[in-house]
């Protein structure tokens, strides 16, 4: 990526989010008020090296294309492949995604299909985590950072649950039900999600006036965004926004969108807020979810 203005960099994109250069100094707090904006922020010139990411796409690209895939079918414990017939639905949607996807934990299943590249980029991503957490700790008014029980880094100390998602959205065929999207509007469970820019475009978020609006997703970016546990936790001053990934038209339409998004997730024991615990909210999520993939069917 070539060298540019961070003062120029860190405006607002046409969707409201803040594009920021991870060197500028204010990076901290554009990044933490876009948060507080749109529920988004981007990061150009962050420590994820780029050549990683690629390698990820192309290893996982093929090994979603072969069958070995379903060696390693998804366990009791939510680890492994989820084919399509599997994937979830979102609360709102009306058909499963258009999707299948890997899950993979700190102590989770790994194939031995793909090299370690994953692992690597997991490592990476979750110390890049408990710094942005740290961020939005350190920016957070008084009042809100009242309301954490513990700092934010400090929730995900120890935890197992952080979940490193390999997705990959196949080409579409035209035999589609008319109802499906790639990701239908949904909001995260998480505290933060970490996304670097897929291969192709179709992320969306939905905005203040109600509208659908295109995220920033330039190859090399890093989208960050906040999840329903962040929310609960601050009381509601950071907002988890919805979001999907819309079908693709054009040429776009023939090619396969990978996608890998880590979701931060807090110990089990974290107090949330008087109403819940991060564990007890996320086992209510999951219990919806499973709901709606019922009507998913």
């Amino acid at each position: 990526m070539s060298e540019f203005d961070a003062r120029r960099d860190a405006v607002p994109h046409e969707s409201g989010v803040i594009v920021v250069d991870y060197r500028d100094p204010n990076a901290p707090a554009l990044f933490t008020e876009s948060l507080r904006r749109t529920g988004f922020g981007v990061l150009t010139n962050h420590p994820i090296p780029q050549p990683l990411v690629e390698q990820i796409y192309k290893e996982w690209l093929g090994f979603f294309d072969g069958e070995d895939k379903h060696k390693y079918l998804v366990s009791e414990k939510h680890d492994g492949y989820f084919p399509p017939s599997q994937a979830e639905t979102a609360k709102t949607g009306k058909k499963r995604d258009l999707k299948e996807y890997y899950h993979l934990y700190s102590w989770g299943r790994y194939p031995d299909e793909v090299s370690d590249a994953a692992r690597r980029y997991f490592d990476i991503a979750k110390g890049l985590a408990d710094e942005l957490l740290q961020w939005v700790d350190d920016n957070s008014p008084e009042e809100v950072r009242a309301k954490f029980s513990v700092p934010l880094p400090e929730m995900m100390k120890d935890s197992e649950g952080t979940l490193f998602r390999i997705l990959r959205y196949p080409p579409l065929t035209g035999e589609e039900d008319p109802d499906a999207l790639r990701a239908a509007a949904h909001e995260d469970i998480n505290l933060l999600t970490i996304l670097p820019a897929a291969n192709e475009r179709g992320l969306q978020l939905l905005n203040g006036e109600g509208e659908w609006v295109d995220v920033p997703f330039d190859f090399g970016m890093l989208v960050i965004n906040v999840g329903d546990m962040l929310q609960e936790a601050s009381g509601g001053y950071y907002a988890s926004t919805t979001h999907r990934v819309i079908n693709p038209t054009g040429e776009s339409r023939f090619r396969s969108r990978v996608s890998i998004p880590l979701f931060l997730q807090p110990r089990p024991d974290v107090v949330l807020s008087e109403r819940y615990t991060a564990g007890s909210y996320l086992g209510e999520r999951l219990r919806e979810l499973a709901r709606n993939d019922k009507k998913g069917m």
